[in-house]
């Protein structure tokens, strides 16, 4: 990875406009993805990707960010690339994220700002993205059972268990296959959500967008991993939510009226392949940062999945076998 530090710097100092510049390491994220800021003379700073061709591809975050851009959201405009390199340069939407700036009375007003920002995002062009269908529904919450249940805790299923948890799989795509489809970020979380001075959100990590049920990014942001808030307050930003997307024609009154169980149902998909693949980050990619977010993420599953009948039997299984117990803090 030094010699791909080497070789980005090289390809830098190739173009003119930038003038000296000063690199320093920005972040990394969950794949092979680096990130590096770029300062330069003037005092403008910029952001450097190094996205290795052999594990990764620019091409879906370069279509991305230009339909993102098309819908008037703040994304890191792309200055220059070296496709066959695996390198952007990037604006740099800053350091802080929402994570940092989230607190009960910051809430409603970041939130505010990120909803109306969804309802933009949800109207991005579509044509040609890949489809959030049942093939990848379904790979998603294999995520749970091989890498969490199996590989995680050495939980081995019998007969009647795998049953129980396909029965309930099968009903949340059900769930998500049944809902408008719209224009999905897939990871629309405070992570994934930067501060800006004027209280517009800077979006980033949109590479794995697909056209997918209307309610997987609201319950991304509302019911994050990483970060929990009590139900009421969730609800109320829910229903602002289904109420600004019904006036803007997005969605029917009988739709909206579904929503508040499309959201649970989604949201229970959503955390499931997230405990997997917290799992699969550990186990696979030595990444071990992530295990701590499985308690809060399974306590999603656990609360939200006992509320439907869909889904208890799941809770029910995952209580008799004291999975929370198992990984708790």
């Amino acid at each position: 990875m030094d010699q791909r530090l080497e070789e980005l710097k090289q390809w830098l100092a190739t173009l003119p406009w930038l003038g000296r510049f000063d690199i320093a390491p920005a972040s990394a994220d969950a794949s092979f993805r680096r990130y590096f800021r770029v300062s330069r003379a003037d005092g403008g700073t910029l952001i450097a990707m190094d996205a290795p061709p052999e594990h990764e591809d620019c091409a879906p975050f370069i279509d991305v960010t230009q339909r993102l851009e098309h819908a008037a959201l703040r994304v890191p405009h792309i200055h220059a690339r070296n496709d066959a390199a695996g390198f952007l340069l990037l604006d740099d939407l800053g350091a802080t994220d929402y994570l940092r700036r989230l607190s009960p009375e910051s809430a409603d007003s970041l939130y505010g700002a990120a909803i109306d920002a969804l309802h933009r995002l949800q109207n991005a062009e579509t044509a040609g993205l890949p489809d959030y269908d049942e093939a990848l529904l379904t790979a998603e919450l294999t995520l749970f059972t091989d890498w969490f249940l199996d590989r995680h805790l050495g939980i081995r299923l019998d007969a009647a268990r795998q049953v129980t948890i396909a029965t309930v799989f099968r009903h949340l795509i059900d769930n998500a296959l049944a809902q408008p489809r719209v224009f999905v970020h897939r990871d629309y979380h405070s992570r994934n959500l930067m501060v800006g001075d004027d209280g517009e959100p800077g979006i980033i990590d949109y590479q794995d967008a697909v056209r997918g049920p209307i309610s997987y990014d609201l319950v991304s942001l509302l019911r994050d991993c990483y970060i929990a808030w009590p139900e009421a307050r969730v609800e109320g930003w829910m229903r602002a939510f289904t109420d600004e997307a019904v006036a803007r024609g997005r969605m029917t009154a009988t739709e909206a009226a579904r929503f508040p169980r499309w959201f649970d149902l989604m949201g229970v998909q959503r955390h499931l392949k997230a405990i997997g693949i917290f799992a699969r980050l550990n186990h696979r990619d030595g990444k071990p940062g992530y295990l701590g977010d499985i308690p809060r993420t399974l306590d999603y599953v656990l609360r939200v999945g006992a509320r439907h009948d869909e889904t208890r039997p799941l809770t029910e299984l995952l209580r008799t076998l004291g999975v929370a117990e198992r990984v708790a803090p």
